[in-house]
């Protein structure tokens, strides 16, 4: 039998790369054991850009009210690992996915004390503590594991923007009126510095988010 030898190798060059995985597909790229990562980066500016080198951004400081009226700082959550996001209550998009793979956390880490949930309202002119509440309660929220908060409109979305660098879109307007709207969901470390950002509404990225939440209280100090 003839072969030609130039198809042929260009047959197994081409079986070689397409067998090679990839990082767009479910089994995303940290989740191989050739390149499995042992520790998780900081993000420290607004541009996401992640360094091992250490963290430098701190959450700021802020106060806000919980479901329950009661007022949740930095304090509140000192040395706990969380993961937060931002919504509003009467979102008919994105935030239901939100709520769900929030709860979906909540079941995972019930009985963990070192792991806490928080969700920010952005329409706090809306989301009352009532509205919170009854929200809380529709939702199956655990008050010990995860607070729903409104405060100030102005301090709310400053902490979005220049705490966790959740609004993406104000990078490219800085038009302080727009309204925020994110699917993003933070991991913070105990120590206030942020070391992951998930698309909120994909199930791929919330698992990613669980083995990064495993791998940071493996190595947060």
């Amino acid at each position: 039998m003839n072969f030609n030898r130039p198809m042929v190798l260009v047959f197994l060059l081409w079986g070689a790369f397409s067998c090679k995985p990839t990082a767009e597909n479910e089994n995303e790229k940290d989740s191989f054991k050739s390149v499995a990562i042992k520790a998780l980066p900081y993000f420290n500016t607004s541009d996401l850009s992640p360094t091992w080198e250490g963290g430098t951004h701190k959450i700021p400081p802020f106060a806000f009210l919980n479901q329950n009226g009661e007022t949740i700082t930095n304090e509140t959550l000192k040395g706990k690992i969380y993961v937060t996001d931002f919504f509003f209550t009467t979102c008919p998009g994105i935030c239901p996915k939100l709520t769900k793979n929030m709860g979906l956390l909540q079941t995972t880490y019930e009985n963990d004390d070192t792991i806490q949930l928080v969700s920010h309202t952005v329409m706090p002119w809306n989301d009352s503590v009532p509205v919170l509440k009854e929200y809380a309660l529709r939702n199956k929220v655990l008050d010990s594991k995860w607070n729903l908060l409104t405060g100030n409109q102005e301090a709310l979305y400053d902490i979005a923007r220049a705490g966790y660098f959740a609004d993406e879109d104000f990078l490219k307007t800085r038009d302080v009126n727009d309204f925020i709207h994110t699917e993003n969901f933070i991991l913070v470390d105990g120590n206030g510095y942020i070391r992951g950002l998930y698309n909120g509404t994909l199930a791929f990225d919330i698992r990613r988010l669980i083995r990064h939440i495993a791998i940071l209280k493996k190595t947060d100090t």
